[in-house]
């Protein structure tokens, strides 16, 4: 089998989060990549469905209070399971 040099711009970030999930999965990215590219062609699409999410407004509120205290320097944070334990039975 023939083989062509491709090349594609991926986020740094991306790229490096899936190189290492790759990895443990014993594949480098030439071999991943081949692998999706196989599963779009014998599926004749992607693999994968491709849809925006639905969430509700339920958890957009949630999502939204998340970020808010996530951003929130007065909120109290815990480095370790065993600072929250200790919180907690304060």
């Amino acid at each position: 089998m023939a083989t062509t040099p491709t090349q594609v711009r991926v986020d740094a970030d991306i790229k490096r989060e899936a190189t290492a999930l790759f990895a443990s999965l014993g594949l480098d990215m030439s071999s991943a990549v081949n692998l999706f590219l196989h599963q779009c062609v014998l599926r004749g699409g992607l693999p994968f469905p491709v849809e925006l999410p639905q969430y509700s407004d339920k958890t957009l509120s949630a999502m939204a209070e998340a970020r808010r205290i996530s951003r929130d320097p007065d909120v109290q944070g815990y480095g370790t399971m065993e600072e929250l334990k200790a919180a907690l039975e304060e």
